[in-house]
């Protein structure tokens, strides 16, 4: 299986070139069983990762091209009324699938974005009194455009909480760029690609993240990051109790990447800012890029862990 994923995020690097961190991110976020937000601006590949994650995973594939005009039906699917049976049966919306790319995810109303808050959280839908579950797996990759641009709609602190990951693709390095100039459309290539792993290999990666050994020390380290989130007093909130969950996945994942069936500091280290920065506000406004950093700086790690 060491072997397989190895060649999921090579075949993934070679669709998404030279954003290797970023992709290994985006992998690790899916083991986790967490849901993804890419936050760039338009045109730099966002869509295109989403694409190829699915197709080298084998996922079953939705997309919601989120607009101003759009309502929570057009999601999450409608009950409609059968005169032959005399019965209303569901009509499922994009929702029922296994990686759903909700484009452009801030240019919908808030009423509309909470329309995911009960899938993304329970992995289930609850429409007309009935719960119906989604399939297993489930994940959402959200594309997010910046807050800066017109026509956008920030997303609500509750809406970003279920995102376990935020990333950040940016330009390509200028020989990067020089390679997909002269070669083909990349998502052309994306769809040309064949799937590595099988949607039930991702199930069993991620019980296997899950059993990955967190030692007493790492757990303390994970703990006192979130205790200097909240008495810092350079943010709005401190980080919560599932912000230090997420990290500690994250972090299992990451080390399941590396071979490994225990976390080290440095597989903490190397998740905290795109877990943590997107849950943290700055008490004077603006952006927390950066915080992540912040943190690693005002908390050590203790000898022995």
């Amino acid at each position: 299986m060491s072997k397989a994923l190895r060649q999921s995020l090579s075949s993934v690097a070679g669709v998404v070139l030279g954003k290797e961190e970023q992709v290994r991110l985006a992998v690790a976020c899916l083991l986790a069983r967490g849901h993804l937000l890419i936050e760039d601006l338009p045109g730099v590949g966002k869509t295109t990762l989403a694409q190829t994650l699915a197709r080298v995973f084998s996922l079953q594939y939705g997309r919601v091209q989120f607009t101003s005009d759009m309502l929570p039906a057009d999601i999450l699917g409608v009950s409609v009324y059968d005169p032959d049976n005399r019965e209303f049966h569901l009509k499922e919306g994009p929702i029922f699938t296994q990686l759903l790319l909700a484009d452009e995810i801030n240019r919908t109303t808030p009423k509309t974005q909470s329309a995911l808050l009960e899938a993304m959280e329970e992995r289930q839908v609850t429409l007309d009194g009935v719960t119906r579950p989604l399939p297993d797996p489930f994940f959402v990759v959200a594309t997010q455009n910046p807050v800066t641009q017109t026509g956008t709609f920030p997303l609500p602190e509750s809406q970003l909480d279920r995102f376990l990951m935020r990333i950040s693709l940016g330009y390509p390095a200028p020989e990067m760029e020089r390679e997909l100039l002269a070669g083909g459309d990349r998502r052309e290539a994306a769809e040309q690609l064949e799937g590595v792993l099988q949607p039930q290999d991702l199930v069993k990666l991620s019980r296997a993240v899950e059993k990955v050994h967190v030692s007493a020390d790492l757990v303390d380290y994970v703990q006192r990051i979130l205790e200097y989130s909240r008495a810092c007093g350079e943010f709005v909130s401190g980080l919560s109790p599932r912000a230090g969950l997420g990290l500690l996945r994250a972090a299992r994942a990451w080390a399941v990447l590396d071979g490994r069936d225990y976390v080290i500091p440095e597989d903490v280290q190397a998740v905290l800012g795109p877990v943590c920065e997107h849950r943290l506000q700055p008490v004077a406004g603006g952006s927390a890029l950066g915080a992540g950093q912040q943190l690693l700086e005002a908390v050590p790690v203790v000898r022995g862990s």
